[in-house]
C-alpha cells in the first residue's frame, strides 16, 4: 500500500531494503524472542550497523538525511515483523533528536557520527516512578560542583535502557518549570547502573526499563542546551519525534494484522467456501482496511509536513491518535474472525494486541492527545514545536529538499525538450 504521492524511489528502495531486512534476519527470531523475554542485544545492534537510526541525521555527521518521512518507513517495516524491533529504531531516534535539536556544535560532532554509523545507541529519559506523565513532578535531581553535575535519581519506562550507550537526561536544577535541565550520560559513568527491566506484556525483545543514577558525576560540558532548558528537550523531544515514531510502530503492527487476518480468511473453509467470501467477515476486513488506509495517511502527511518545516504539531499528535486506536481497533477484530485461534501464539494476532497496546501510554495517551487537539481547535494550544524547531531541523532534511529540487527542475527540463520537438502548424 505504497503512497506514492508522498514516497519518491528513494523512500521505496529503503522500504524494500529494510523489510528484507525484517524477514530475513528479524522475523526468524521472533518465536525466540517471544518465548524467552529477554533483551535483543545483537539484532538492535544488527539495525543500528545498517545506519537507520542516522536517518535524520544530516549527511555531513555521517547520517543519511533522509527525514522524517523516511524514519516513518522504516520504523514501520521493522514493526511489521517485530513490534519491539520497531520500537529499538524509535526510541533511538529519540535520543537523537536531543542532540540535534539542542546540542553544541561539540556534542554533534562527537555524538552524531556514533549515532549514524550504530556505534553508539541514544536514548531520552524523562520518566520517574513517582512523577510518572507529570514532568514537572520529577524529584531526580542535577547539582553543579564546579565543572561536574552531580546526579542522583531514577528514571523509569526507558526506550532501550539496557541497551543504551548514552542516555539523555531530564533533572532537576532548580524549582519551578524552569527548573529542570537536560544532560548526556554515558553508560560507563561511575554512578550510573541499570535497574529493573519491568514485566511488560508485550513488545518481547525491547529493553523498557529502569536506569539509576547514584552520586553520578559528569563533565559540565555534558549539559543539552542552557541550564533551565529541560523542560524543551523533553516536550519537544515528544511532540517532534516521539509521537510520530510511535504511530510508525503502530503502522507497522497494523499492516501485519491485516495482512495475516486477510490470509487467514482466505484460507480458512466454512460452510464450503473461504472465510473472506461471508459478508460479515467481508465488512470486517473491508473496515480493517479502511482504518490502515486512513491511519497511513495521517501518519505519512505529518511526516511530509514535518520534513518540509511546517506547523504540524496537530498533525503529529493526530497521527498518533489514529494509529494507536485504529491499530488497537483492527486487532480486536481480527481476534473476533480468528475467534479461538487468535488466541494461539502461531497466528500472531495475541501478539500483535499485546505489542499495540504498549504504543498507548508514551508521549500521551489518547485523551492527552484528544485534549491537545481540543486546544488546537479552540486556539489555546500553546508553543508550535514544529515552528520553533524548524530552523534547527531544516539542515537534517536539506538533502531532501535538494533532491526534490533537482526533480522538479529535471521534469521542466524534459517539458521544454518536449515542447521544442513538437512541430509548429504552419
Amino acid at each position: 500500500m505504497a503512497m506514492d504521492y508522498f514516497t519518491d524511489e528513494r523512500h521505496e528502495s529503503l522500504r524494500a531494503e529494510v523489510r528484507e531486512f525484517a524477514e530475513k534476519e528479524v522475523r526468524p527470531h521472533v518465536a525466540r524472542m517471544e518465548t524467552d523475554r529477554q533483551v535483543e542485544f545483537e539484532l538492535s545492534r544488527a539495525i543500528a550497523r545498517r545506519g537507520w537510526i542516522g536517518v535524520t541525521i544530516p549527511r555531513e555527521y555521517g547520517g543519511l538525511g533522509l527525514g522524517h518521512l523516511a524514519k516513518t518507513v522504516i520504523v514501520e517495516e521493522l514493526s511489521r515483523v517485530s513490534g519491539a524491533m520497531g520500537a529499538v529504531a524509535q526510541a533511538s531516534q529519540l535520543g537523537v533528536a536531543k542532540v540535534l535539536h539542542f546540542g553544541s556544535a561539540a556534542q554533534r560532532h562527537k555524538w552524531l557520527p556514533r549515532f549514524a554509523s550504530g556505534e553508539s545507541l541514544p536514548t531520552i529519559a524523562v520518566t520517574e516512578p513517582e512523577s510518572g506523565g507529570h514532568v514537572l513532578g520529577m524529584a531526580g535531581t542535577a547539582r553543579r560542583e564546579g565543572d561536574e553535575y552531580v546526579l542522583d535519581g531514577r528514571k523509569w519506562f526507558v526506550g532501550n535502557s539496557h541497551i543504551g550507550d548514552v542516555h539523555g537526561v531530564v533533572f532537576r536544577t532548580g524549582p519551578g518549570s524552569r527548573g529542570l535541565s537536560a544532560f548526556l550520560v554515558e553508560s560507563d559513568r561511575p554512578g550510573f547502573r541499570t535497574g529493573t527491566l519491568g514485566s511488560q506484556s508485550g513488545l518481547h525483545g525491547f529493553s523498557f526499563g529502569e536506569i539509576v543514577f547514584e552520586n553520578c558525576r559528569i563533565p559540565a560540558a555534558n549539559r543539552l542546551g542552557r541550564e533551565s532548558q529541560g523542560l524543551d528537550v523533553a516536550y519537544s523531544s515528544s511532540t517532534l519525534y516521539g509521537r510520530l515514531n510511535l504511530a510508525a510502530v503502530a503502522l507497522g503492527i497494523h499492516v501485519a494484522i491485516v495482512e495475516d487476518t486477510v490470509r487467514f480468511a482466505e484460507s480458512r473453509m466454512l460452510y464450503g467456501k473461504p472465510l473472506s467470501h461471508l459478508s460479515n467477515i467481508a465488512l470486517k476486513l473491508g473496515e480493517m482496511q479502511s482504518r490502515l488506509m486512513t491511519a497511513k495517511l495521517a501518519a505519512y502527511h505529518a511526516s511530509h509536513l514535518l520534513d518540509h518545516g511546517k506547523a504540524c504539531d496537530a498533525e503529529l499528535m493526530n497521527a498518533k491518535l489514529i494509529n494507536t486506536e485504529y491499530t488497537l481497533d483492527s486487532a480486536r477484530n481480527a481476534m473476533e474472525i480468528h475467534a479461538a485461534r487468535g488466541l494461539q501464539a502461531e497466528f500472531h494476532i495475541e501478539r500483535y494486541l499485546r505489542d499495540a497496546t504498549h504504543l498507548y501510554p508514551p508521549a500521551g495517551t489518547s485523551d492527552v492527545q484528544r485534549l491537545r487537539l481540543g486546544q488546537v481547535a479552540a486556539g489555546t494550544y500553546g508553543k508550535q514545536w514544529s515552528v520553533e524547531l524548524s530552523g534547527l531541523a531544516g539542515w537534517a532534511w536539506s538533502e531532501l529538499a535538494q533532491r526534490e529540487a533537482q526533480a522538479e527542475a529535471d521534469a521542466e527540463r524534459s517539458m521544454r525538450a518536449t515542447l521544442l520537438s513538437i512541430p509548429l502548424a504552419g
